[in-house]
């Protein structure tokens, strides 16, 4: 009988994209049988915290806590290149305008809450999953909302205003991709599998941009209603060639996030961390 390797994603189409292959058995690992965890990214934030899954996507901002217990993984990570979470509200406001205010984030533990702290004046966060952040708003619990996932394509749609892309403040201060996703590996399971899992989601990767149309179908049952090619334009977004691997700019990107992160109070002292290739 084959061992069980959990492996933990957000439902969501970017990660079904990369993660695509492994649930098909298009690539292997060794010969483990796949358990594909799919839960949102602040439940897997906090199942991270007690190594609960042997590998799992999580926010940046929550390997904070877990850094003593997984490495971070070269590929998988979810990047902005000038976009990010993105900070809307039913009407016209500025980022002043959001002193003191309620704004809805999705986790405590996500980047896009982290993010909030660098960037925002001191407001007050109401926790809510991230598929309902819109309605948070919509419905007047929050002045405020901080949109991750396919929602960062569709406010505009739904009659919402942007006051703040995250991304596109972040290129513009440091020049750098913005890391919002990362995928990591327990230290547990030793180097040598941590090494052949990392090569297993790019083989992932690839399979997925070699049948893209079969990838993409795969996907969109995660998309909540979004249409294929925009569908197609997020996956893209979220799934680059800083995803296959992060390189030297996503690396140096992260250790940023992370000194900022302390700048801020979020952290007593940023991690050290050394990636699995």
């Amino acid at each position: 009988m084959s061992e069980v390797l959990s492996i933990g994603h957000s439902p969501d189409p970017d990660d079904a994209f990369m993660f695509c292959a492994l649930s098909h058995g298009a690539v292997k690992i060794r010969d483990y049988e796949i358990d594909h965890v799919l839960q949102d990214i602040q439940t897997l934030n906090e199942r991270a915290m007690k190594g609960e899954l042997a590998v799992t996507a999580i926010s940046a901002h929550a390997y904070l806590s877990v850094a003593d217990k997984y490495w971070i993984m070269a590929t998988g990570a979810s990047m902005g290149e000038g976009y990010g979470p993105v900070v809307v509200s039913k009407s016209e406001m500025s980022v002043a305008d959001l002193e003191g205010k309620r704004v809805a984030i999705p986790g405590e533990i996500t980047t896009a809450a982290l993010l909030a702290r660098i960037y925002l004046p001191k407001f007050e966060p109401v926790v809510r999953p991230f598929d309902k952040i819109f309605d948070t708003v919509e419905n007047g619990d929050a002045d405020a909302g901080v949109i991750i996932h396919e929602g960062q394509l569709t406010y505009a749609d739904n009659g919402f205003h942007k006051i703040m892309d995250f991304g596109e403040q972040w290129e513009k201060e440091t020049g750098l991709p913005l890391p919002l996703g990362l995928d990591v590996v327990r230290r547990d399971l030793g180097r040598e599998l941590a090494e052949e899992i990392n090569r297993a989601m790019r083989a992932s990767i690839d399979w997925a941009y070699e049948n893209e149309d079969e990838a993409l179908t795969y996907s969109l049952k995660f998309g909540r209603g979004l249409e294929r090619e925009l569908g197609r334009r997020f996956v893209k977004m979220y799934v680059s060639e800083l995803t296959k691997d992060m390189g030297d700019s996503g690396e140096k990107a992260l250790r940023e996030l992370f000194a900022r992160a302390e700048k801020a109070g979020v952290v007593d002292k940023a991690p050290e961390f050394e990636l699995i290739r």
